[in-house]
C-alpha cells in the first residue's frame, strides 16, 4: 500500500510540473547589451534634434517661405494686369508679414494682477463697480455692430 501511495504520488507530481510554466534562460543580445528595450531606444529617439523650434511660437520667420511667381498660364483677375496683380499679391504678404510679426512680439509679455487691480480701482473702492463698463476694459471688435452702413470701397484697383 505505501508503494502504490508512493508511485501515484511521484505519478502526479510528475504530471504537474510537465504543466507548469518553463522559466526560459536568459540570452544576452546586441540590443540587451546597453540594458534598453527595443521600445525604449525607439521612444528614446529624438527625429526632430535639428529642426528642434520649428514649432515654437515666431518659427515662421526662420523658415523660407515664399510666394510663387505669375507665369504665363497663372490666374490673375479680370481686370487686372499680371505687374498690378503681383503689386497686389506683395502688398497682402508684407500686410500679412507684418501682423504676424506684430504678434511675435506681443508673445510672452502678461500684466502683472496686481497692477491690474490697482489701476482699475477694485482694491481701494467700489467707484468702478457702478460705472458704465463696470471695470472691464471694452476692446476693438471685427464687424461694426451699430447698424451703419460702411460706403467706403474696400479695394481700389491698386492706384
Amino acid at each position: 500500500m505505501k508503494a502504490t501511495t508512493i508511485i501515484v504520488t511521484a505519478a502526479a507530481v510528475a504530471s504537474a510540473s510537465a504543466f507548469a510554466p518553463q522559466s526560459p534562460a536568459r540570452t544576452t543580445t546586441s540590443l540587451q547589451a546597453g540594458k534598453k528595450s527595443i521600445a525604449s531606444r525607439i521612444f528614446d529617439m529624438d527625429l526632430f534634434k535639428d529642426v528642434a523650434d520649428q514649432n515654437d511660437y515666431g518659427a515662421r520667420g526662420k523658415k523660407k517661405l515664399t510666394t510663387g511667381n505669375i507665369g504665363s498660364n497663372s490666374y490673375v483677375p479680370a481686370g487686372l494686369s499680371a505687374a498690378e496683380y503681383n503689386k497686389v499679391r506683395n502688398s497682402d504678404l508684407q500686410k500679412k508679414n507684418a501682423n504676424y510679426a506684430r504678434n511675435v512680439a506681443k508673445a510672452g509679455v502678461f500684466e502683472d494682477y496686481t497692477d491690474f487691480y490697482t489701476k482699475r480701482g477694485t482694491d481701494t473702492a467700489e467707484s468702478w463697480f457702478k460705472s458704465v463698463t463696470r471695470g472691464h476694459r471694452m476692446v476693438k471688435t471685427k464687424f461694426d455692430w451699430s447698424g451703419a452702413k460702411d460706403e467706403q470701397k474696400t479695394y481700389d484697383g491698386g492706384k
